[in-house]
């Protein structure tokens, strides 16, 4: 196996306009980014504290300041947000389709920037976080969504993970502005680095104008004409090239057979093999958030500062630096080794730094070595969570889910990212800092992330599937022949759901498995082997896989 990821030889086409646009459509991931790594660094903008204190006054440096349970709203009110806003992507994805719905999003996400430029008290800038937390959370869930519908099966992954590079731009640039306007004496300490996001807002508006719909919906919606003519400029083929129609009729073919078992309301989700990928989905999610980095990123240079460490922006700076170079080779590793080892890989390497910044902040938390210590191996930790859950995260939820419930599964899996967010976000304030009421854990806290990393490892040995290299519709056949996840790496498609189609009505039609499907049309295949000779079947379809 090269070090390269090169297009096989025999996938006819080029690829290149889909992985453009997929690369153009995670930059969405720069507005999640950026509006949730924005508010670590106003918190602690002393101008923003003064004119949104309400009279509190911090016990560390005696400045008026919001209160714990006041900044646990603030932060946590755009994580409450977007929980709502994901579980409305579906509907909005469905009805409007993938690209207008990302329009649509985005136009409420500038409604919250709106509302939190124009503020000067609490309750306004309160209101526009959790607009702009509900533009977020219908961006997060419809552009996997897209991603994962238009990308070609062989760098699928690569593609779906530029979404989580695009969060950590956002990041990144967030604490470069915010750290460029902390030491203004006006609002523009607060409102230059908000009002930035309207700039994101065009460019993704502009963008999704010019960009095609996905094929796949325009099949789910019987639009068959357009799903050709968008599978054609993705691919760039003409509508009747042999490898184009061969791969909408599998689509179409695939998105038949799944209506053929039952229908997609969201009761149908959380049944059979799709709610078992459901399950999966939401605990992957979920644990992608109790890892612990988003402690890092929304509370890292409040945290710093109470550490000892003096210049709690040029740590957040630096931790987003590391942020973004580290996902660079989880994007080429998620195709090489695949996606259940790069994620075992991860869970343990940030169960180990988790641990060490743990032990050595409480053994000796006043020492300027456990301090250095302490940035070292929160840079470590940052470096496995970016090389593997951040992007992974979105790239398995993104291939889990048949067409007929993918927008409806996608969005609750989003959704569950943004409930332990929000829960992570609100009561981290109460965890770490001292005072009544408050747990006052301080370096402790990474004992608790540590512990869920460990979890991490168990969940993914146990449950999650290798999806590397096979398509959306072969990752159905994979989750209803391979029943153990440990064994999925050995499996491999052997029938295409055109041919399941056609040979439905012999073996029983809608009741019928499909294994006794696919038996079927393994003796139909024998019988033409042996009337056509050894190239009547296999030599064709090889050479039109894409």
């Amino acid at each position: 196996m090269g070090i390269m990821i090169k297009k096989p030889e025999h996938v006819a086409g080029s690829a290149a306009p889909a992985i453009l646009i997929g690369l153009f459509v995670a930059f969405g991931g720069v507005l999640f980014g950026y509006d949730t790594g924005t508010i670590g660094g106003i918190l602690a903008m002393p101008y923003w504290r003064k004119t949104f204190s309400t009279g509190y006054r911090n016990t560390e440096d005696g400045l008026l300041d919001v209160s714990p349970s006041q900044s646990s709203t603030i932060v946590s009110l755009l994580s409450a947000g977007t929980f709502f806003g994901a579980l409305t992507a579906a509907p909005l994805a469905d009805l409007l389709g993938r690209r207008l719905g990302m329009i649509v999003s985005t136009g409420v996400f500038s409604l919250g920037v709106i509302l939190q430029t124009a503020a000067t008290a609490i309750p306004l800038f309160v209101a526009g976080r959790f607009w702009a937390g509900f533009g977020v959370g219908l961006i997060s869930a419809i552009i996997p969504l897209y991603q994962s519908e238009t990308a070609p099966k062989w760098i699928r992954g690569a593609v779906v993970g530029c979404y989580q590079l695009a969060i950590t731009i956002g990041l990144l640039i967030a604490a470069i502005v915010d750290n460029s306007s902390k030491d203004r004496d006006d609002t523009g300490s607060y409102r230059i680095p908000i009002a930035v996001q309207f700039a994101w807002s065009i460019i993704m508006v502009v963008g999704m104008l010019i960009l095609p719909e996905t094929p796949r919906y325009f099949i789910k919606v019987g639009k068959n004409e357009k799903a050709a003519k968008s599978l054609s400029r993705l691919r760039r083929l003409d509508v009747d090239h042999p490898a184009l129609v061969e791969e909408l009729a599998e689509i179409q073919a695939n998105h038949e057979y799944e209506l053929s078992l039952g229908k997609s309301s969201y009761i149908d989700c959380f049944k059979g093999t799709v709610g078992k990928r459901l399950a999966t989905g939401c605990l992957l999610q979920s644990l992608q958030q109790l890892t612990g980095v988003n402690f890092i990123f929304y509370y890292g240079t409040s945290f710093f500062k109470n550490s000892g460490i003096q210049n709690g922006f040029t740590i957040s700076i630096i931790t987003g630096v590391i942020n973004v170079c580290s996902t660079f080779p989880g994007l080429y590793l998620v195709e090489k080794w695949g996606r259940r080892p790069l994620l075992l890989f991860g869970a343990v390497g940030m169960f180990v730094c988790q641990y060490i910044v743990a032990i050595a902040g409480t053994v000796d938390p006043d020492n300027k070595a456990t301090n250095q210590v302490l940035i070292a191996f929160v840079c470590i930790y940052i470096f496995f969570f970016a090389s593997s859950w951040g992007p992974v995260a979105w790239v398995v939820t993104g291939e889990l889910f048949p067409l007929k419930s993918r927008a409806k599964c996608l969005s609750m899996t989003t959704a569950s990212n943004w409930l332990l967010n929000w829960a992570i976000a609100y009561s981290t304030p109460y965890m770490v800092n001292d005072g009544p009421g408050n747990a006052n854990l301080q370096s402790k806290v990474f004992f608790v992330w540590g512990g869920f990393c460990l979890i991490c490892c168990f969940f993914v040995w146990a449950l999650i599937y290798e999806t590397k290299g096979l398509s959306l519709e072969q990752v159905d056949e994979l989750y209803s022949k391979c029943t153990k996840a440990w064994k999925s790496k050995a499996f491999r498609p052997t029938v295409s759901y055109a041919e399941v189609q056609e040979a439905r009505g012999s073996v029983g039609g809608r009741h019928a498995s499909l294994a006794d499907i696919e038996a079927d049309v393994g003796r139909k295949r024998s019988v033409a082997h042996v009337e056509g000779g050894p190239n009547s079947y296999g030599g064709e379809k090889a050479a039109y896989e894409v």
